[in-house]
């Protein structure tokens, strides 16, 4: 194994870091101009209503997001001051708890998936052929990404974001 990257591994390590926060802060904006809190609360939101009974204990959606645990925990806060999550308390284990998907919650994601993915044409999809897309997605699998279908959709069944 070479004890450094290459020129060229280099060179696609910036690209891809750099690509990555342009992305996500332009989706961020177009969220932002529709009137919708941040992608986070989408991702969170995707994570309850796709977990059987809507349902999962925080740690569980820490692990799902790649967030740390400080962060998520105040997610849930602003999630469930929002009325869009709720705790609940694990009867087995009475130290333990469950962040519940409300209702609204629901709706909001809903609501949002509308903005993130025109979001998701406009600075990925009309940028990229469906067969560079596949072949992108290939490439980061190579790289430890699990890019099967559309992750972001609130009814795909893969990681939780386009991230």
């Amino acid at each position: 194994m070479k004890s450094k990257p290459s020129t060229e591994a280099t060179a696609a390590w910036a690209r891809l870091m750099r690509v990555r926060s342009r992305v996500l802060d332009a989706v961020e904006q177009e969220l932002k101009k529709a009137g919708f809190p941040p992608l986070a609360w989408y991702d969170a939101l995707l994570e309850l209503s796709r977990a059987p009974g809507g349902e999962m204990r925080p740690v569980e959606l820490e692990k799902q997001m790649l967030i740390p645990q400080y962060s998520t925990s105040r997610l849930i806060d602003r999630l469930v001051d929002e009325g869009l999550a709720a705790r609940r308390e694990c009867k087995m284990d009475k130290r333990g708890q469950f962040v519940e998907i409300t209702d609204a919650g629901r709706e909001l994601q809903k609501k949002m998936w509308a903005a993130y993915s025109t979001a998701i044409e406009k600075h990925v999809g009309s940028k990229l052929s469906d067969a560079d897309a596949a072949r992108l997605c290939g490439l980061l699998d190579r790289l430890g990404c699990a890019c099967n279908g559309t992750p972001a959709a609130p009814d795909a069944r893969d990681s939780a974001a386009a991230r």
